[in-house]
């Protein structure tokens, strides 16, 4: 992240996170997922936003091994990157933020291969946000590669 960045700030398990502003297409209602057998834990199926299929993956799945629950507050972050359209579950989309350059702080914990998509920790007003790199965590996903090379044929498809 460069000198002022803004980032949408949401909740996954008790703690917060975000993700840079460029990446993000949309924040949707969870609503109208329809499950794909055999795939990974961590996708929850497909959802179809304006026109395109996508992929739901669950962020609290990801980082925590369970299964995010039901809420009205849940929300979808669609997030586009070079290799895949995906929509990231998460309890709570709660704000749009500035993040200044000198709140970000380096974590030793980037070095970790199973987390590396975590670019930094800003630490604004007391509160401590994991700054999350989409292109990093869809690299990371297991099984993501043949989900993108389904979704590429999918868009000759249609």
């Amino acid at each position: 992240m460069t000198e002022n960045n803004k980032a949408v700030v949401f909740r996954a398990g008790n703690e917060e996170y975000a993700t840079p502003i460029p990446f993000v297409i949309s924040i949707e209602k969870m609503e109208c997922i329809t499950p794909i057998p055999h795939m990974p834990s961590y996708v929850r199926g497909i959802v179809k936003v304006r026109g395109e299929l996508i992929p739901v993956v669950d962020f609290e799945e990801i980082l925590y091994s369970r299964t995010l629950p039901d809420s009205g507050s849940a929300r979808m972050i669609v997030l586009q990157t070079d290799e895949l359209s995906c929509a990231v579950l998460v309890n709570e989309a709660k704000e749009i933020l500035d993040i200044p350059a000198d709140c970000l702080k380096q974590p030793g914990l980037i070095a970790y291969q199973k987390t590396n998509y975590f670019t930094g920790v800003a630490n604004i007003d007391n509160r401590l946000i994991t700054i999350i790199d989409p292109l990093k965590l869809v690299e990371s996903l297991e099984g993501i590669r043949e989900i993108k090379d389904y979704m590429k044929t999918q868009h000759t498809i249609v």
